[in-house]
């Protein structure tokens, strides 16, 4: 998701702090309701079936700002059960529900609890069986009030008048405008086809590639079908509503061919022209660093909105004005983030850590936003070299709050407040890089973590496990160090300038913490291997000892560093 950073320094450093006391007090409390509940954890109404294939048909009315459709929910059963859950957030009605096969269909009961549906079958369905339920519904969907952080549907109009309709729904969730499972730990199998009818004067671009339009010149409309044959996270499945026109182009990638197809506003399309050409010099350095674009069945987009933009899987959304950096501002403080064009990099970022690796739960969001982030630096790297994305990286650090830990609490919809996700667990990432001094061994556990988990969903225990394993080093402390706590660890140094040694250890972290700190020399490097609280020690030279400097140390890692007179 794009970040929060959206004011001056000094307004944003409030409103991190202001949220970040928010959820502290929250977290305190546990003052969470049964609502949360049913929306965050697999209960026992959603865990016997799983999903293979959504079939959505919308039509918005661009009037009264309602919309009316159905969904096809295609799914096998893992046990058998009556009851199923089905979550579509008020004030939209569920109309009908049926129990939908070619030979037949049974309309089915339901009851409503709040953002929840509860639909009643007649009788439980054998275990591996497949089945499908389409759910009519109509109404009023929420208006996104700050998209995409206060999200729904956008209502508005280009200059020249015409409609201009988006939605988003990270963290709110999909049902803010379709019925679904609204849960990321399940995506469909098979992916999903987005039927959406417009007036004929107009366009819908959604997820995957464009298969079918269909004319009804009796009513002036058209329905615009997209399918998409991976699977795909439910908030990433979007509706965009303009008078689009657009343009191509391919990119010779890992995967073979991938089409590029950009969607933008008429008046905009020689700057998105010249823009866009971002695209695929992101494309080749992110299949460079992660492994092959994910989704080459589905195509890339990116498509103009009337909000800053989101990670919509394969029709990646765009509103940062044609502009490098974030609006025109660079996150990082160093001249490096106005490079770049800040939303075409971090919202296609996600297509490989979000969109092929989904977290199970919103909790675990920093395996999205962190490593996206890093993206960024990466991208800087590439196209400015090593010092520039280092530079970026440690300018990005005036960003961390460190009020609460990353990690949210699990089964109630919740991520953690604030921007630690972002700019703190990119630090994380670039701290473990450094601890291995060894750039093809990082590279190549950022394409493993990208092999080992296509298309699937995971949770934060699979992706540290995955990674200390692939660096043959335990970093299990560093993790819940970075993510579960929110001290700042201390190096602390002592040189002995007669023995020719430096003594180091940890202070101010949990127990265990054991990150390597490798400090780089004319003749090779130096290895540190602090034990937290115990005092260890190497020899080095005089010149060795002046490269022990804290600011050369915090450059690379984000810790604090702190020499001491003795060690006593």
């Amino acid at each position: 998701m794009t970040y929060f950073y959206r004011m001056k320094t000094t307004a944003i450093w409030f409103l991190i702090l202001f949220n970040s006391l928010s959820a502290f007090s929250q977290h305190s409390t546990s003052e969470f309701t049964k609502a949360d509940t049913l929306r965050g954890s697999i209960g026992p109404e959603r865990a016997w079936w799983n999903i293979i294939y959504y079939d959505l048909h919308v039509e918005p009315n661009l009037e009264n700002k309602t919309i009316k459709g159905y969904v096809d929910i295609s799914y096998t059963v893992l046990k058998k059960a009556r009851l199923m859950q089905i979550d579509l957030q008020q004030p939209l009605v569920m109309d009908s529900v049926f129990d939908y096969t070619i030979e037949k269909s049974t309309q089915l009961s339901f009851s409503r609890n709040g953002n929840t549906a509860f639909v009643h079958f007649l009788k439980a369905q054998k275990i591996k069986t497949s089945h499908t339920v389409r759910i009519y519904y109509s109404g009023t969907p929420q208006e996104a009030k700050n998209p995409p952080w206060d999200g729904g549907i956008t209502w508005t109009n280009d200059k020249m008048g015409n409609p201009f309709i988006s939605t988003s729904c990270q963290g709110l969730g999909a049902s803010v405008w379709w019925p679904c499972k609204d849960h990321q730990s399940d995506e469909p199998d098979k992916g999903a086809k987005i039927s959406i009818t417009t007036p004929d004067t107009l366009m819908d671009v959604s997820n995957g590639l464009l298969t079918q339009v269909i004319d009804h010149p009796l009513d002036h409309k058209k329905t615009w079908v997209w399918e998409v044959k991976n699977p795909i996270n439910n908030y990433s499945i979007s509706m965009n509503i303009a008078k689009y026109v657009s343009f191509s182009d391919t990119l010779n990638g890992e995967g073979g061919i991938l089409p590029l197809n950009f969607y933008v506003l008429p008046n905009h399309l020689k700057e998105a022209q010249i823009q866009f050409q971002q695209a695929k010099t992101m494309l080749n350095c992110f299949e460079y660093w992660f492994g092959k674009y994910p989704f080459y069945e589905d195509g890339y987009k990116l498509v103009e909105v009337p909000y800053l933009g989101m990670e919509h899987q394969s029709a990646v959304t765009y509103g940062n004005k044609f502009k490098n950096g974030y609006l025109g501002r660079d996150l990082s403080g160093t001249g490096w983030g106005l490079k770049w064009d800040f939303i075409i990099v971090h919202e296609s970022g996600h297509e490989w850590f979000g969109n092929n690796i989904t977290t199970n739960d919103i909790a675990d969001m920093w395996v999205h936003e962190s490593f996206t982030n890093y993206s960024e630096t990466l991208f800087t790297e590439w196209i400015s070299g090593k010092q520039a994305g280092y530079e970026y990286n440690f300018g990005i650090r005036r960003n961390i709050s460190n009020q609460n830990p990353i990690i949210g609490q699990y089964g109630v919809n919740n991520e953690s407040a604030g921007n630690d996700k972002y700019y703190k667990g990119s630090n994380l990432i670039h701290l473990i890089r450094n601890s291995t001094n060894n750039d093809s061994l990082f590279r190549g556990m950022l394409r493993n973590l990208n092999q080992q988990f296509y298309h699937k969903t995971i949770n934060s225990s699979d992706i540290e496990k995955s990674i200390s394993k692939f660096l043959g080093f335990d970093y299990s402390k560093v993790f819940d160090q970075y993510l579960r706590n929110t001290s700042i660890p201390e190096l602390q140094l002592f040189f002995n300038k007669e023995q020719h040694t430096v003594s180091f250890r940890w202070a101010d972290c949990i127990d265990g913490f054991n990150l390597p700190i490798i400090v780089r020399t004319e003749k090779g490097k130096k290895r540190l291997n602090p034990v937290t609280s115990k005092w260890n020690s190497i020899s080095v030279t005089d010149e060795e000892a002046g490269l022990f400097t804290p600011a050369a140390i915090k450059f690379r890692y984000y810790i604090r560093v702190k020499e001491l007179t003795s060690t006593q």
